[in-house]
This record gives structure tokens, sequence and C-alpha cells, in this order.
């Protein structure tokens, strides 16, 4: 096999599952990976980072050598955390086959623990082969970004019974495929509570309930970093924004009236020798 998995690393996540709340966030560069790791449970390599990082509209345009490159630089700083890569749209849709030549290429390229993909009912055999590849993977059902194209807005799910059935139907075909864990976003309170209490592996909530077994945000969000919109789910739990920003000031003010650099930013040269940076 062209990986290195370590069932014990999945085992050890599921079992959390009732024990305490799982806590999950994004990461997409291997500075963030080493800060949030000790404070994680689960770090995901999202193509939320499409967004984030470059700017795009959406996540139609990530590819699958750029979550590499990223889940590469987050596998490399995360110690403790579970890394899971997204599967990008286009990646993994047309076929099991298409599904299983993506995951084992980001799993043989990124040193990552697994893969996760969107989709319920409609994406089961993906999910199958995957798992009989031995590649651990995580659902995500409710809203689903990847489906989500400018000027289209992001709708919330579980508000007809039709949905809400097909909620429960994707979830159920998702756990008997062997997803370890399941992503419900953007449900409404009572049906993913109930989708939560009854699932047999962890629920990660993202704007869906505290019942799920976890929760998990974008970085950028949670930090303030990102205000391009900002769904009712996300808190700002600090305002680093505003902090690059006072920085970017203080730093301009210094450069200007001329107290940066100063002398201890300088190389003082020896007697003798000219001495280079």
């Amino acid at each position: 096999m062209p990986f290195n998995v370590h069932p014990s690393y999945i085992s050890d996540f599921m079992a959390l599952k009732g024990e305490c709340k799982i806590v999950c966030l994004t990461a997409s560069t291997a500075p963030m990976a080493a800060v949030l790791d000790e404070h994680c449970d689960l770090l995901l390599v999202g193509d939320s980072l499409a967004m984030t990082i470059y700017g795009f509209d959406s996540t139609a345009d990530m590819t699958l050598d750029i979550m590499i490159r990223h889940g590469k630089a987050v596998a490399s700083r995360a110690k403790t955390a579970l890394v899971i890569v997204d599967l990008p749209a286009g990646s993994y849709e047309r076929s099991p086959g298409q599904a299983r030549r993506s995951a084992l290429k980001i799993m043989a390229e990124t040193g990552a623990d697994g893969v996760k993909l969107e989709g319920g009912e409609q994406m089961v055999k993906q999910v199958a082969a995957l798992t009989s590849a031995g590649i651990p993977v995580m659902g995500h059902i409710g809203l689903l970004p990847q489906q989500v194209r400018p000027p289209k807005l992001f709708e919330v799910m579980g508000r007809t019974e039709e949905s809400i059935n097909q909620l429960h139907l994707d979830m159920e075909a998702l756990v008997n495929a062997g997803a370890f864990a399941i992503v419900c976003e953007g449900i409404v309170e009572p049906v993913a509570r109930a989708l939560a209490l009854s699932c047999p592996v962890p629920t990660i909530g993202i704007g869906a309930s505290c019942a799920c077994d976890g929760q998990i945000l974008v970085s950028e969000d949670m930090l303030g970093l990102f205000d391009d919109f900002r769904p009712k789910f996300v808190h700002h739990f600090s305002n680093l924004k505003g902090v690059i920003a006072e920085a970017a000031a203080f730093y301009r003010q210094a450069v200007n009236d001329g107290t940066f650099p100063a002398d201890n930013n300088l190389y003082a040269p020896a007697a003798g020798v000219s001495e280079q940076c």
C-alpha cells in the first residue's frame, strides 16, 4: 500500500464520541497547523482555502494538486491531531475509480490520516471504494459548499419533510459505507440534533447543533481574518485582522520616521571584514 494508515488513530478519534466534545478547525499552512495542533482533535485541510487563502468566489477552482500541497504542509507540523484533507470538487464525483485514484494520491503525497468528501446516498459507491482500499473517509451532509456557485446563496437544510428524510438516508448510507465521522453543515437545529443522537459515528457540526459530538469552524473565520461574508454560525473568537492592521500601521510609522531598522537590527562589521547579510 503506497501510504501508511494508522487504524488506531481513527479508532481513537471515534472513541471520543460520548466521552468528550470533539474540537476541529481548518488549517492550510504549516505554521497554522503547529499552533492549532495541541488544541484540536482534528485538523481539516478544507477546500474553503479557495476563499480564505486564494481569494476565489467558491471552492470550484480548487485542484487536487493545490489540496495536496496544503495537506502536506499541515501534516508536516501536526503531531497529535488527526489530519483530514478535502477531496476537491471534480476529483471524485464521476466514479468510484476516480475517487479512489484521487484519494490514493492525497494519502501517498501528504501523510494525511484520511480524506473528506461531500454527499450522502449519491456518494455511497465512492465512499465504499475508498474504505475498501483502506482509506479513512469523513462524510459531509446537509449544506454542500462544493455545489454552491455564486450568485447562488447557501441554503439551510432540513426545513421540509423531504429534506429531513433525505438527511437521515444520507447519514445511514455513509455509516453503512464505512465513514468514520460525518460533518453536518447548515442543518436546522432540531433535525441536526436528531441526526447526532441517532448516528453511531461522531458527528461534527457547523451551523447544526450543540448536540453534535464536535464542532468545526474555518480558522480564518474563527480568528476574524475573513469577512467577505459571515454565515450565522460563525463566531469571531479573536480579531486578528485588526491586530495585523495595527501592526502594519506601526511598521509603516517606524519606517517613515526612521526608528526601524534600529541599531540592533543591523549588522556591525568585524574589524577589517566586509560582512554580508
